[in-house]
């Protein structure tokens, strides 16, 4: 079993390599903004060629109003990032299964590469077109990477571990969005000359993932039941366990064989048609939308701007510090995700963030009249992202799998994922607007927002953790008129217990 672990391992971490370079995509436009912004504006030829001497000491620039064409294409570089991300999304499972989920990882790392090479010969050209054209190749990629390698986790993962490993994906993501931020000090890259390469090292997680993909294992799932090569599932599952019998395993996918080839794939156009899946796809659409219009990424995003406004004098370290947080905090959920369940984490989160979102407004509103307010805004910041990380984090990515069988599950990935993208381009791209419109007052419309979604969440998400997908699709049935030939399974204990465990691991094809 100790070689299966090991393989296991690797096969882990060499996927989520794919979401630390997401995550470092997501955090690295942050810190050089100043930095960059005049290099934009010399290309374009509306700020002066010599570099501002002055921006040193704080005096001089800090104070200049930045020109609007510059601030349209600082906030194009920002958000067209997820302009490609929104239209890989629907790729997802078409890559998947084009050649396997770890070929589509190796083929997917091209565009990553071609990213970064855009991004490092930035200032050879237009530094505008160059970061813009990288960003959106980038982004490209980095939908695709979201898709495919919480897919390929989900289907090698065993059970019992499957939230845990599911969260890992997360993980990732905040650890790349904090090593960008450790990178982007001025005194490491993010400084007027490095300033290309630290954009540019997105690429670089890609190159070592290409070395390592080639010794992780297939999906055992995707060979069984994609394509009925039943050696290669073997060999594919004791890579991943060690030397053991497969043959319930093995049984298992059969079963799961025989369901998907009874259950029509859904098409994106049928899923959104259909009443059958109508309130499923509501609630994974909406736990993704909660994920994004919560105001977390008008904070990776403008943290250092935040933090300028909140009084800090050293903003990119208490950004930095939203980092380690976001980081430790994650690690809490991958801990409590599989004990506590989906729905109370998820509650508990959007809670939080909802009274954090006040605070955070009294202090920035208060902050004139008591300077001691910055400190209830940071406090306000920091909890802000321990409780979005605690569920609202995470677990959209995974839960879109509990909700929705072998048939529909690859088309409400794709749609949970381009929701997330869409509405991650249009926070990235407005809210500088918002900001400017409603001053101190920015937060009190993610409040708002937030305090919607926890009443969605307390009302309509269903518990998955421990449940079989017959058990589920019963909680969804529940408000439709029972469709005839559907039988009630999980309630007997002798078929019960079985169905649940072919049921839980099924899920994993996600």
């Amino acid at each position: 079993v100790e070689s299966g672990n090991s393989t296991l391992a690797l096969a882990v971490f060499s996927a989520v390599l794919g979401s630390l370079q997401y995550g470092y995509s997501l955090g690295v436009i942050n810190a050089p903004q100043k930095v960059i912004e005049q290099h934009y504006g010399r290309s374009l030829g509306v700020l002066p060629e010599e570099p501002l001497l002055l921006s040193e000491n704080g005096t001089g620039t800090e104070k200049q109003e930045v020109h609007p064409s510059v601030v349209m294409y600082w906030s194009l570089s920002v958000s067209i990032f997820s302009i490609g991300g929104v239209v890989s999304s629907f790729l997802v499972g078409f890559i998947g299964d084009l050649r396997g989920r770890v070929k589509g990882m190796l083929m997917v790392n091209v565009l990553a590469v071609v990213a970064g090479l855009l991004m490092v010969m930035a200032k050879m050209w237009k530094p505008h077109v160059m970061v813009i054209a990288g960003r959106c190749v980038m982004g490209f990629y980095c939908g695709l990477s979201s898709g495919l390698v919480p897919m390929y986790i989900g289907e090698i993962a065993p059970m019992a571990y499957r939230g845990a490993l599911g969260t890992l994906h997360q993980l990732a993501i905040v650890t790349g969005i904090l090593l960008s931020q450790v990178l982007g000090l001025e005194f490491l890259l993010g400084n007027d000359y490095y300033w290309p390469l630290l954009l540019g090292l997105s690429g670089a997680p890609a190159v070592l993932q290409s070395l390592l993909l080639p010794l992780c294992p297939e999906s055992p799932r995707y060979l069984y039941i994609k394509r009925g090569m039943v050696e290669e599932a073997k060999k594919s599952l004791r890579h991943l366990k060690g030397e053991y019998d497969p043959s319930a395993d093995l049984e298992e996918m059969r079963r799961e064989k025989e369901e998907v080839e009874k259950e029509a794939q859904v098409s994106i156009a049928i899923l959104v048609r259909s009443s059958l899946y109508r309130q499923q796809l509501f609630v994974a659409l909406m736990m993704h939308l909660s994920q994004q219009l919560s105001g977390i990424n008008a904070i990776f995003y403008y943290s250092t701007a935040i933090f300028e406004r909140a009084g800090v004098t050293q903003p990119v370290y208490a950004t930095i510090g939203v980092g380690v947080i976001n980081t430790a905090f994650t690690m809490v959920s991958v801990a409590l995700v599989d004990r506590a369940g989906r729905r109370t984490l998820t509650l508990i989160g959007l809670g939080g963030m909802c009274i954090c979102a006040v605070a955070m407004t009294v202090g920035l509103v208060y902050l004139s009249v008591y300077s001691w307010m910055s400190y209830v805004s940071m406090l306000a910041i920091f909890l802000f992202v321990c409780f979005f990380e605690i569920g609202p984090g995470p677990i959209p990515w995974f839960i879109v799998a509990e909700l929705f069988s072998q048939g529909p599950r690859p088309a409400a990935i794709a749609l949970a994922g381009c929701t997330n993208w869409t509405s991650n381009f249009i926070i990235g791209m407005t809210f500088p607007y918002i900001e400017a419109l409603c001053g101190s007052y920015v937060f009190t419309l993610f409040a708002v927002l937030l305090f919607g979604f926890t009443v969605f969440t307390y009302l309509r998400v269903p518990e998955t953790k421990g449940k079989t997908f017959e058990e589920i699709a019963a909680v969804f049935k529940k408000g439709r008129k029972q469709t005839p030939g559907t039988k009630k399974t999980g309630t007997e204990t002798g078929t019960g217990t079985s169905t649940e465990l072919e049921q839980l691991k099924s899920d994993s094809h996600a």
